[in-house]
């Protein structure tokens, strides 16, 4: 997982602009999350769902302003990724994805990070967090 000022993914491969960052702000401005998974062989050909949940750095989620009232910032999807003709039996395969994000609302001088899960599954290496600056004086 990586953030970016952007990020798209395209026929499996992903196009990052001005990655790799872990703090922001204090104003706000738009963000991506490239993310790339290995699927394992077994897991090919076969459905499955992938979250990503904005927290601040105690676990709570990060709430977004929705026409419908604050609500957990969470991007959800399903993938399936299919096992191309000639790969070696065994093999990881690689599946890419972006989420990119509006300006939000962040608190200055806070921690947050963004959980990757995948089929109700995640792990220690599947997030990323950033700081913002603080407040300008």
């Amino acid at each position: 997982m990586l953030l970016a000022d952007a990020a798209q993914s395209v026929e499996g491969k992903l196009y990052v602009l001005g990655g790799g960052w872990s703090i922001t702000g204090p104003d706000p401005s738009p963000g991506g999350l490239a993310v790339k998974v290995e699927v394992p062989w077994d897991e090919a050909n076969r459905r499955h769902r992938i979250t990503s949940e904005l927290v601040d750095g105690d676990g709570h989620p990060f709430l977004a302003p929705t026409p419908m009232g604050e609500q957990p910032l969470k991007i959800e999807g399903n993938f399936e990724v299919g096992r191309p003709p000639g790969i070696m039996p065994g093999s990881p395969l690689d599946m890419a994805v972006a989420f990119n994000f509006p300006p939000l609302p962040l608190k200055t001088g806070t921690r947050y990070v963004w959980r990757l899960s995948i089929d109700g599954h995640s792990d220690e290496d599947w997030q990323v967090a950033f700081s913002t600056r603080p407040a300008k004086a």
